[in-house]
């Protein structure tokens, strides 16, 4: 059960990802925002928009059966190591600034999900030993 977790978990992140920064890419390409079928057929035009709806799906489907299987909590702090990894990516794609502010946010999303995992596993020892 516990490659299930690592499989969908990073499955999770990983269609999450996609489609964030598929959908920076495809905003950027949509500019300038005009609200009309020329500016729809910009936008559908390039596969950055088709990228963020296979991450959308992706991470809806992955998301529901990781739902079925894993606790709630530890799953929900998981999920939002995604911020993680777009903010990495966006450093390196889009160039734009690592704050404090940013390091320090990871740095709570990661002790958060670590926190979050140990408490888990404290209480399916204690139902394991009653």
């Amino acid at each position: 059960m516990r490659y299930f977790y690592i499989i969908g978990f990073c499955s999770l992140l990983a269609f999450d990802t996609l489609a964030q920064i598929s959908f920076k890419y495809a905003s950027i390409h949509a500019l300038p925002v005009t609200f009309d079928i020329p500016w729809l057929i910009r936008v559908f035009s390039h596969p950055w928009i088709y990228g963020a709806f296979i991450g959308y799906i992706g991470a809806f489907f992955t998301w529901m059966t990781l739902l079925k299987h894993a606790p709630v909590g530890p799953s929900f702090a998981v999920s939002h190591l995604e911020l993680i990894t777009v903010t990495l990516l966006s450093i390196w794609l889009f160039n734009e600034p690592l704050t404090l502010s940013k390091i320090v946010g990871a740095a709570l999303i990661i002790l958060g999900v670590l926190f979050l995992a140990k408490q888990e596993e404290n209480d399916e020892n204690i139902k394991s030993t009653a």
